[in-house]
């Protein structure tokens, strides 16, 4: 069942995709989105798996109108890691995420001071998270994920582009 439906997932994904940016040219000129790098007192990163595309991702999302990026950033991570923030996060670059738009920008923070309970259950949203050893990283981690964590870990240089 799990192979059909990422098998279906991967079918309809750059359509989905189509469908969603053609909606965000209506109501916004631009879309603006925000990732956190979140590691813990190991250095391992948290990532998340969407229900809804293929791969391994910094957790993230949308921001929302009114809302700052920091915001954005604090509330997607409470939505997909149920992680609350205990210090400050440093924004490490905005970037152009031109595979999926060209008007797509993602801001990137690094989260190193945070208070996680517990992992949350998978949701329609979340179908897997975790901490991962970034020697570790589960298959299917993305192309632009991997780049943020080079930048951020081995002080590789930023790349203006998502991927």
């Amino acid at each position: 069942m799990g192979e059909r439906l990422n098998h279906i997932r991967r079918k309809f994904e750059p359509l989905l995709r189509r469908i969603f940016h053609a909606w965000f040219l209506l109501v916004r000129g631009m879309t603006l989105g925000v990732r956190a790098v979140v590691l813990d007192a190991d250095n391992r990163v948290f990532l998340v798996r969407h229900s809804y595309v293929v791969g391994w991702y910094l957790p993230g999302g949308g921001v929302d109108l009114g809302e700052t990026m920091e915001q954005a950033m604090r509330r997607e991570l409470k939505e997909e890691g149920d992680i609350d923030l205990t210090g400050e996060a440093v924004l490490h670059g905005i970037f152009l995420n031109s595979h999926v738009s060209r008007r797509d920008h993602v801001a990137v923070y690094v989260v190193r001071q945070f208070r996680q309970d517990r992992l949350p259950e998978p949701n329609r949203e979340i179908a897997e998270c975790g901490f991962f050893a970034i020697d570790a990283l589960p298959e299917g981690t993305t192309r632009g994920t991997r780049l943020r964590l080079s930048e951020v870990l081995e002080g590789k240089p930023l790349i203006a582009t998502w991927r």
